[in-house]
């Protein structure tokens, strides 16, 4: 979202500024354009006085008298014009003391005015006109048309870089106005998960192309959330249809045990088939679980407990599960403090907790449990020594049949169902609590923290 904000207001000030920029340019051209054209009429006006002054002549007039009627003027206008005076056969008998030695060039046949360059007087802008059989030539110095068009960019550069920041300042408060619907449905949509399904984004007003996404977007969420809620249906009913069938096999593996007594291979054979359907039945509990959990079936009964003791009872499972593994478990802390909960439920938590941290421990690692009690909170992180997990499925690992261990190098540990994390979650929820997973900083591990409220 940042990157595309981001883009709009750069290009918002590229527009503006690039289109400034070409206004400034055209007027520029423009200006240029229209002060020649002034310094055109200015050397008319010009001439029409040096005409008047010269008046008419019944023969060709000799240089001296062209000079006894015009000389005077020239030297009053010198400082903003030119003057030169060719008879008909082109001979100069008349030049300005601004002049000097240069001539001011006969124009090409049917060019009236033209800018040129006389050397020791610089670029000047010279207009022919005729009068009887003289031909009388006005300039003016260019000079200060080029001080104005120099004025003028250097006074554009500076608007432009201030249009360009103002720009970009306008750009941000476009770009904010104009995403402000779709960080609302950035954000709705955000908040849209496996667990809140029932939430849909707002339709804006009007019937644009962003409206037609909304809708196009909840539309998508309803076929989500009939889909999730014919799994769980499934899950539910499967779960609770496959408790008989599994009691009945187990009954049948457990007579049959007793039948084959003397026979050691197929002793060990039923063996495994009662494991595997002990972990059948544990995945059909922790599945009906999860079904009661989300579905508002199951009732929280809250009882007060003392945290430490809770924590430090819990240490013996701990322990167990710990040397089972040949790994260590220890309390780092445990807060005095009264807490409402229900005891059963938290111990399968932090049991859980700690089972899937042992599965991606090694043997001779230790795993931690913290228990931090404030006036309103109790927090409880349970840490492994892990080589902990991928930014990306830090959030993921609460997910049904989500399971995670290392990558780097396998352990010998064996995996679980993947539902060990997601009914932890479901159980700090009932508690009106979070639970979140981090990796450790500053040392290698993985840590699960539970923040619930203390009553």
């Amino acid at each position: 979202m940042r990157s595309f904000t981001r883009r709009i207001i750069v290009q918002f000030a590229v527009l503006i500024t690039v289109t400034v920029g070409v206004v400034l340019a055209a007027g520029g051209w423009f200006l240029s354009r229209e002060a020649v054209n002034g310094l055109d009429l200015l050397n008319q006006a010009e001439y029409t006085e040096i005409r008047d002054r010269l008046g008419s002549f019944p023969t060709a007039p000799a240089p001296s008298a062209i000079d006894r009627r015009i000389r005077a003027h020239t030297e009053i206008d010198s400082a903003l014009y030119f003057f030169q005076v060719r008879d008909s056969s082109g001979a100069v008998i008349f030049r300005s003391t601004n002049l000097g030695p240069s001539e001011l060039p006969p124009l090409p046949r049917g060019v009236s005015s033209w800018t040129g360059e006389l050397p020791g007087i610089g670029e000047i802008r010279i207009c022919e006109f005729h009068n009887d059989s003289l031909s009388i030539y006005v300039a003016s110095p260019l000079q200060p048309v080029r001080w104005l068009l120099e004025d003028y960019a250097r006074v554009s550069l500076y608007l432009l870089s201030g249009v360009a920041l103002a720009s970009t300042g306008l750009g941000w408060g476009f770009a904010r106005l104009t995403l402000q619907p779709v960080r609302a449905i950035h954000e709705t949509a955000s908040r849209i998960r496996a667990d809140n399904l029932g939430e849909r984004i707002p339709l804006p007003a009007g019937r644009d192309e962003l409206t037609a996404l909304v809708g196009l977007l909840n539309q998508m969420f309803d076929r989500l959330e009939s889909s999730f809620a014919q799994v769980k249906r499934f899950t539910t009913d499967a779960s609770h249809e496959l408790k008989t069938p599994l009691t009945f096999v187990r009954l049948n593996a457990e007579k049959l045990r007793l039948r084959c007594a003397n026979d050691p291979e197929a002793t060990a054979a039923i063996e495994d088939i009662l494991e595997e359907i002990d972990r059948l039945r544990q995945v059909t509990e922790s599945l009906l679980f999860l079904a009661k959990a989300e579905g508002g079936a199951l009732v929280l009964t809250k009882t007060e407990v003392q945290a430490d003791a809770f924590v430090r009872d819990f240490a013996e499972d701990g322990l167990a599960l710990a040397e089972e593994h040949g790994a260590r478990f220890t309390i780092a802390r445990a807060d005095a403090g009264r807490v409402r909960c229900e005891p059963t439920l938290m111990r399968q938590l932090l049991l859980n907790l700690a089972t899937n941290a042992l599965r991606v421990s090694r043997p001779d690692s230790s795993i931690t449990l913290e228990s931090f009690l404030t006036q309103d909170r109790w927090r409880l992180v349970v840490s492994d020594q892990g080589p902990g997990l991928p930014p990306d499925q830090l959030e993921r690992v609460f997910e049904r049949f989500q399971r995670y261990a290392p990558t780097s190098e396998k352990i010998g540990l064996e995996t679980g169902a993947g539902l060990g994390l997601a009914i932890c979650r479901s159980i700090a929820n009932l508690h009106g609590g979070t639970i979140h997973a981090e990796n450790r900083v500053g040392a290698t591990g993985f840590c699960v923290v539970v923040d619930l409220p203390t009553d």
